[in-house]
């Protein structure tokens, strides 16, 4: 497909948003894909990575593959999403640290908004429809109340594990990248890897994202193409069984020192505002939630006008 540079550009700021996306726990580069109108080719340009790349890079040269791999159209999408990422990461790891409660509340507006917004595409109920949503109500509140990963005895082989299942969720309408690190306990661990230049996580990280895309993401494609309503609804029961995860006020049940010798949490237990130990912030910890929750909102009514 031929393109001005100017709209190389416009890629690029398309990949921003989805690197922004996939930053914040709760909204999906998929949505962000699907709105901006580029989803489509945008995992066609994926699928496009197998045997038959390499047997044209081996007979016709490396132009003809990258024509093939949409080499252009990937290379302006990943380098706005990798600049996003870079830049963003600072600022979400000093929210962490220093405004934990509004950034979780931000969070849990936008999980919110998000179950109704893939809630809402499921056409229609029956027994076996409710008995996946019990399931995934279960299964997401489950992963939710597990203690933290100590991250000290993160191993190599779990990081890409990670970064493989985050990946699939990159690319799905519905639900983010960052969330799925987040349910697995190691997002705040990959913020800090991004901000301290951490090579050996972010090293394991991409390895399981490339993987993730290359393999899973076909297995994804095939399950939405097949069984949407059960995948819909079992995405939908799952995070609604996980805002346990985003909830913005937490009493810290046991710590952990980690291996630069700071005490972390390692359980959680969720807790009404008014119980907090120290400023609950209820006001501004309401309107940063309504803020996120009215953003996806938003962001479903550009998609409606797309269509």
């Amino acid at each position: 497909m031929s393109r001005t540079v100017k709209e190389y550009l416009v890629i690029g700021f398309k990949g921003i948003a989805m690197g922004a996306a996939d930053v914040v726990p709760g909204v999906s580069g998929g949505t962000i894909a699907f709105i901006s109108g580029i989803y489509e080719e945008l995992l066609g340009s994926i699928s496009s990575v197998n045997f038959g790349l390499i047997k044209t890079l081996k007979n016709e040269g490396f132009k003809a593959a990258w024509k093939q791999l949409n080499g252009n159209f990937l290379a302006a999408l990943l380098s706005g999403i990798f600049v996003s990422i870079v830049s963003l990461s600072k600022i979400i790891k000093w929210l962490l640290e220093n405004e934990p409660i509004l950034l979780w509340s931000f969070f849990f507006g936008l999980v919110l908004a998000s179950i109704f917004y893939v809630g809402k595409q499921i056409e229609k109920w029956n027994f076996k429809i409710g008995i996946l949503g019990i399931l995934g109500v279960v299964f997401g509140y489950v992963i939710t109340i597990l203690p933290a990963t100590n991250t000290s005895d993160i191993s190599y082989v779990f990081l890409i594990f990670s970064g493989a299942i985050a990946s699939c969720a990159m690319i799905l309408p519905g639900i983010s990248g960052s969330y799925i690190l987040l349910l697995i306990g190691i997002y705040p661990v990959v913020m800090t890897a991004i901000t301290e230049r951490n090579v050996t996580i972010l090293s394991a990280i991409a390895i399981g994202v490339v993987i993730g895309l290359l393999s899973f993401s076909k297995l994804l494609k095939w399950l939405f193409a097949h069984y949407k309503q059960e995948m819909l609804v079992v995405l939908t029961g799952v995070m609604l069984g996980s805002l346990n995860k985003v909830w913005p006020w937490k009493k810290t049940v046991s710590t952990y020192l980690d291996s630069h010798g700071e005490t972390k949490p390692l359980l959680e237990q969720s807790i009404s505002p008014f119980s907090f130990d120290g400023d609950a912030q209820l006001i501004w910890a309401i309107i940063m939630l309504v803020i996120g929750f009215v953003l996806i909102l938003f962001m479903e009514k550009l998609a409606s006008k797309k269509h």
